[in-house]
């Protein structure tokens, strides 16, 4: 790897972000990886993200993404939009102009609205199980014994897979306990992040996500993506609504099928840094 990054965030989902365009293609080392992710002897963050050529050329930069646990990656809400910011920090995308970007779970389009604000398109939700995937047939919902208990959730693929779980309280100790389980629960069979979700109001929800290789985050712009086109395909949110995770909120936009859903929020640096 190499020793220059940059620390950045997306309301409080934190990521070390490398610059591989003159190096693509590298496979980074997972114990290295977990190494810098602790939080107490490395650097701290959730996800490490790699900017590189584009494998397709239609895109013009392609990310590569790791969790802290050094498990690849397929996408991340808050990462693309630090690597939006990014780019744009950097003079090779401009403001105000749709840009498409290559991830490892495929195409997205960002637009950099200002130094600190990124909308995406993260495409339109997929709700089949095989994508997702999730080994179930086909359900609006799905129900799990867990733990002793029966737990209802919805579950949706933003590119990574995804479980939905509505709560009347996210300060229900059961969040705590539950989220882990959920998250490397059998029926998914690449594990998931599992969202935990309390509805304010039709075009308000609160959440929190238990993500896959990293654990409680901060933010999970996937997750706020999932929460709110679960949320609308069960007649629970509006089209556009706001997401309040623990480290900030995010503006969701979903018309439904047969259009992609569109995520705008802040991204933030933090410093730059040498290992």
């Amino acid at each position: 790897m190499p020793s220059r990054f940059t620390k950045m965030h997306g309301i409080g989902n934190d990521f070390v972000i490398v610059d591989w365009r003159e190096d693509a293609g590298r496979v980074p080392n997972a114990a290295r990886i977990k190494a810098l992710a602790d939080r107490h002897t490395g650097i701290g963050f959730d996800q490490l993200i790699s900017i590189e050529p584009a494998r397709d050329p239609s895109a013009a930069f392609y990310y590569g993404l790791w969790n802290a646990d050094g498990s690849p990656a397929g996408q991340c809400g808050n990462g693309v939009r630090c690597v939006a910011a990014w780019l744009y920090r950097d003079g090779v995308i401009e403001r105000d102009v749709p840009v498409r970007l290559e991830s490892p779970s495929g195409p997205v389009v960002v637009r950099v609205l200002n130094e600190s604000t990124v909308t995406v398109d993260m495409g339109e939700p997929d709700f089949d199980p095989a994508h997702i995937p999730l080994d179930h047939a086909p359900h609006a919902t799905y129900t799990l014994q867990v733990a002793g208990e029966e737990v209802s959730f919805g579950a949706v693929s933003m590119g990574n897979p995804h479980g939905v779980v509505f709560v009347d309280d996210l300060a229900d100790p059961r969040v705590d306990r539950l989220g882990p389980l959920l998250t490397t629960h059998p029926i998914f069979p690449q594990d998931a992040n599992i969202g935990f979700v309390q509805r304010v109001a039709a075009d308000r929800l609160k959440l929190r996500v238990h993500e896959r290789g990293a654990g409680w985050t901060q933010a999970c712009g996937t997750g706020a993506c999932a929460a709110a086109a679960v949320s609308q395909a069960l007649g629970l949110a509006a089209p556009k609504v706001a997401v309040e995770l623990p480290g900030g909120t995010l503006d969701i936009e979903w018309h439904g099928p047969g259009h992609t859903l569109w995520m705008t929020g802040p991204a933030a640096f933090v410093f730059e840094g040498e290992v």
